[in-house]
């Protein structure tokens, strides 16, 4: 079943034969980018009759003979196939700051298993933090599965790792419930499913790249056009007093073009009228900067991510930051901590009993400097709020080994 359904996703069915059409003469002919290459004319066989070969991590439609070599194949309904780097340094950047903020227990009971919290497989991941990384880039892109592989005797998940969103089939029956498979497996009781955005009538997630659509395809096309300008507008022009014909032309140009190669750095003479003009175009608007970063800097806001943070120009926005440590304090209020709080709250309803939470620590990411936190940590020792002892345990100042996140009774 696999097998037949890779095949059928990066070939056309067999009885289609293409035309003899050549796929440059049939317009369009100028979709796409163009250092594409047609398909295969054999189209591609996945075999699995070695026994035990994993799918691809990414199943990506390809071209078939026929296929205009410059047209683009279409994204996969439910996955991003293609990010300009602003959105992936976006996705990845917040994805990254939310994995190293690690979680602990709030409200725990003292028998609760919770071995996950280092690491919630073992045989997939090195941490905790790379578990957390690939949840929070799935969620970021509209939705984000779990599946649990392995129960504790109470019940609860003990282990579990995230699934690619390609690989679950969501259904929506009429009772408005959802089940999840995974080929022909109902994986329903074991599958968490965070959505992004999603309403009672829509079986899947939708994250914010799905509003940008257009937005990154600009950002792709004004990328490719800042590669290829250099090669499309000609670096001077010669003028000519009379009307030359195209023999003409071709002729004066490769005399001029010949005698550059042969002397170069010597001056050239020109004559008959003849002038040579350079092309007055700036680097800067050969690339179209200005309306390159004025649309990467709407796909870093739109994703959550201050422009600065990612070196784009903030557009002139009204909003000043007096310090580092405001911009951040502002990105985890506005961006991450509404992300962590989805997250986290669809984790805790599914690993821990009614009761218990999980949270991450954001103070490594809004945390103040060291003066500010110790002037606020001699105001509340004054006023009796904390003592000296609770002050150095908060600072991690009497702890030399911290496993894990702290469990609050």
């Amino acid at each position: 079943m696999l097998r037949e359904l890779l095949t059928r996703s990066i070939r056309p069915p067999d009885d289609i034969t293409p035309n003899a059409n050549d796929p440059a003469d049939v317009p369009p002919a100028t979709v796409g980018p163009t250092e594409w290459s047609p398909g295969d004319p054999e189209g591609v066989l996945l075999d699995f009759s070695s026994g035990g070969t994993p799918p691809p991590p990414v199943m990506r439609p390809m071209p078939w003979s026929g296929w205009p070599a410059q047209w683009w194949t279409p994204n996969w309904y439910g996955r991003v196939q293609e990010l300009t780097d602003t959105a992936w340094v976006c996705v990845d950047l917040n994805a990254s700051i939310l994995s190293s903020m690690n979680p602990y227990l709030v409200d725990a009971a003292p028998t609760l298993d919770y071995d996950w919290i280092n690491n919630p497989d073992p045989d997939t991941y090195a941490s905790w933090n790379e578990f957390a990384k690939a949840l929070f880039w799935d969620f970021q892109l509209g939705e984000a599965f779990v599946l649990a592989t392995a129960r504790y005797a109470t019940g609860w998940p003990a282990r579990f790792h995230v699934v690619p969103p390609w690989a679950v089939e969501v259904d929506l029956g009429d009772n408005g419930l959802r089940t999840y498979t995974i080929g022909d497996v109902d994986v329903s009781t074991d599958m968490l499913h965070l959505r992004y955005s999603g309403s009672v009538d829509d079986a899947r997630g939708h994250g914010p790249l799905e509003a940008l659509n257009m937005r990154l395809v600009a950002a792709g096309v004004l990328q490719r056009y800042a590669n290829s300008v250099g090669d499309l507008i000609p670096s001077s022009i010669l003028e000519a007093p009379d009307e030359l014909d195209a023999e003409q032309s071709q002729n004066l140009r490769d005399q001029w073009v010949s005698q550059r190669i042969e002397n170069p750095g010597l001056p050239g003479v020109l004559s008959g009228g003849l002038k040579w003009t350079p092309t007055q175009m700036s680097p800067r608007d050969m690339a179209l900067l200005d309306m390159q970063q004025h649309n990467e800097s709407r796909i870093a806001i739109a994703l959550g991510v201050p422009p600065f943070l990612v070196g784009l120009p903030s557009g002139g926005d009204s909003m000043t930051y007096s310090n580092v440590s405001a911009l951040f304090d502002y990105h985890w209020r506005a961006s991450l901590r509404p992300k962590a709080a989805a997250v986290m709250a669809g984790l805790s309803g599914w690993l821990v009993p009614r009761g218990t939470s999980i949270e991450v620590n954001k103070d490594s990411y809004v945390q103040p400097d060291p003066k500010t936190r110790a002037e606020t940590a001699k105001i509340l020792v004054d006023m009796g709020v904390m003592t000296v002892e609770q002050v150095q345990e908060a600072e991690m100042l009497n702890q030399t080994h911290v496993v894990g996140g702290p469990i609050s009774e």
